[in-house]
């Protein structure tokens, strides 16, 4: 499923200025577990050194052990390469365990920073944004990012260490052959940032091409997106465009494996080489009268060099895997550097006991910059335990206006207050305790009908679930089903009718009990029977609240204290149902059309 609308793009970065910025970030992730890391790199080298100390073993056994017969010798020689192994292995354990522990809390720390940013983004941004697109980051984003930071920081310490103190060993025995030995190295060097660079290229086209299939998967194999398909006679042809994707999907994997393969195999067969190459060397050397060098020397260092030859290979993968995962990095910090338009003030108002009273006062509202004003100029005053309703053709602004009151969105002029504070100086929790919504699209999560009537309040007892519902007239049918309150309402609770789905929101917001109700389209999703019975349950949901009601059918609203039309964003007309009628202006034209319509309903 293909979307033409504009979507969130991330800020275009400086190239030249990015890895080192991004991998001073990404640094500053492991400062938390400093201790642990440090820990981590002690074990490392210690099993480097000893690791290192096989080859000298080795050396005195064939040198000096072997060729005097000296048994006692062997044996503590062969004890100590036994025992090398043993250490360099349980310090191996040991710092897997440390390093994945880390690794893995810094997953846990990535992951939690994305969902509390998203989590505080205004409705705007995921109007822009696909639903897959966000999973996809926080999924196969920082998913891809496991070997990273769970085991390239110790790779690269034990790695480099291993090099380190191999060469010091390989130089202690043979100046010359090491020499030899080295002086391939800044070509393999070269080679391994260039294939970096192009698996890093090749990284960032995988990652935004998983997020499109991500989204892809999470449209159509929802129940609605599966409902569309099938009554529209196009599953093949999603089918047909799902596999197209997963082609796509199938050469960048191709291509992300096969990046410099080749190259790096040049890389470990010249490596392999070298074995071959020092023989030669040593040979050549004695044949022409150059310095000797012993059997155990020899095979000492061929042993070191072999020894070299594994974390170099290692250390050059570790470069392309680095290069690699800042593709994965900077999608997940072009979340985390989002700007939150909707924020809460450094010194927020707090109100312990709320009234209700709701003041638009000269309210301006733009989706952008670009777009012309939503609503402008508006302005209305709900009186505490007052009722008001908002009428008027689509898209002149009704419900971006009951949006404005829990700072779904931010007025871009004006002001709306509650009990005479504006709704941007208060407290988070204090919105959440005044305000709460039933809208027409209800949502319910994949869980028990007692579970989401809880999200609402966690604590709530099993009495006040029963008497909320009681109120919005659904108990009975919760009771009558097989598991009663246990039962799973399904995905976006698709086994409950639409007037059902509506009066468990309704008991949920009875629950959450708030001193202001919105009301916004509650039912015009619902036939004129259903529509009645919710609108029972709303009349007792509002009964003591100031309620603000967004409405489509008129008939829900005749009896409000006050009636708003609004027209391409403004007030247009205003009064109580009987004074709008003796206008006859607009209002009372909706009212005709309704009267029309309703033999049909």
């Amino acid at each position: 499923m293909h979307h033409d609308e504009p979507t969130w793009t991330p800020p275009p970065q400086a190239p030249d200025q990015e890895p080192p910025r991004q991998l001073r970030r990404i640094l500053r992730l492991f400062r938390p577990y400093r201790g642990r890391l440090a820990l981590v790199g002690l074990l490392v080298c210690a099993a480097s050194l000893v690791s290192v100390a096989t080859p000298f073993l080795l050396k005195e056994i064939l040198d000096t052990a072997l060729p005097q017969g000296r048994t006692g010798l062997l044996s503590l020689l062969a004890l100590g390469m036994i025992l090398s192994a043993v250490v360099t292995s349980v310090f191996g354990v040991l710092q897997t365990l440390i390093s994945t522990s880390v690794g893995q809390r810094v997953m846990h720390d990535l992951r939690t920073a994305v969902y509390g940013r998203l989590q505080s983004m205004s409705l705007a941004f995921f109007t822009r944004t696909r639903t897959g697109e966000v999973q996809s980051r926080i999924a196969n984003d920082i998913g891809g990012m496991q070997a990273t930071v769970t085991s390239t920081a110790t790779s690269l310490v034990s790695n480099l260490t291993s090099v380190i103190a191999t060469v010091v060993a390989m130089l202690a025995l043979d100046w010359r052959l090491t020499v030899v030995s080295l002086l391939l190295l800044p070509v393999f060097v070269w080679i391994s940032r260039r294939v970096g660079r192009e698996r890093k290229k090749i990284a960032t086209e995988r990652q935004k091409q998983m997020a499109v299939m991500a989204a892809t998967v999470t449209e159509s194999l929802s129940v609605s997106g599966i409902v569309l398909g099938r009554t529209m006679g196009r599953a093949d042809s999603l089918t047909t465009s799902f596999a197209a994707e997963s082609e796509r999907l199938v050469d960048l994997e191709i291509r992300s494996n096969m990046a410099g393969r080749w190259r790096m195999a040049v890389i470990t067969i010249v490596m392999a080489a070298m074995p071959a190459v020092i023989y030669w060397t040593a040979g050549l050397a004695f044949q022409l009268g150059g310095p000797t060098v012993s059997i155990g020397t020899l095979v000492a260092f061929v042993s070191l060099q072999q020894g070299l030859f594994r974390p170099t290979v290692s250390l050059l993968s570790t470069g392309v895997q680095i290069q690699t995962s800042l593709a994965l990095f900077q999608r997940i910090f072009e979340y985390l550097d989002l700007t939150v338009d909707i924020t809460e003030p450094e010194n927020p108002v707090r109100l312990d006991e709320i009234k209700g009273e709701i003041r638009f006062e000269d309210v301006e509202f733009r989706y952008d910059e670009k777009s012309g004003p939503t609503l402008q100029g508006i302005d209305l005053a709900i009186p505490a335990g007052g009722s008001l309703a908002v009428v008027g053709p689509t898209g002149s602004g009704k419900s971006t206006l009951s949006h404005l009151v829990p700072r779904l969105y931010d007025v871009t002029g004006g002001r709306v207050t509650l009990d005479g504070v504006d709704v941007r100086d208060l407290d988070f929790d204090t919105l959440a305790r005044a305000v709460g919504v039933v809208s027409q699209e209800t949502y319910l999560f994949h869980a028990s009908v007692a579970e989401n009537l809880r999200f609402a309040k966690p604590d709530a007892t099993d009495e006040e679930l029963v008497t909320a519902a009681r109120a919005a007239q659904i108990h009975d049918h919760i009771a009558s089903l097989p598991d009663g309150y246990d039962t799973v309402v399904g995905e976006r609770g698709h086994r409950f009718s639409g007037g059902e789905k509506q009066r468990l929101a309704i008991a949920r917001t009875i629950l959450r009990d708030p001193p202001v109700l919105i009301l916004d389209e509650a039912t015009s999703a619902l036939d004129t029977r259903t529509e009645r019975a919710v609108q029972e349950a709303i009349d007792a949901l509002s009964a003591d609240r100031t309620t603000l009601t967004i409405a489509h059918r008129l008939s829900t609203v005749r009896g409000a204290d006050q009636i708003v039309v609004l027209d391409a964003g403004r007030t247009a007309e205003r009064g109580t149902h009987e004074e709008l009628l003796a206008r006859d202006g607009r209002y009372a034209a909706l009212v005709r059309r309704d009267a029309q319509l309703e033999p049909t309903a």
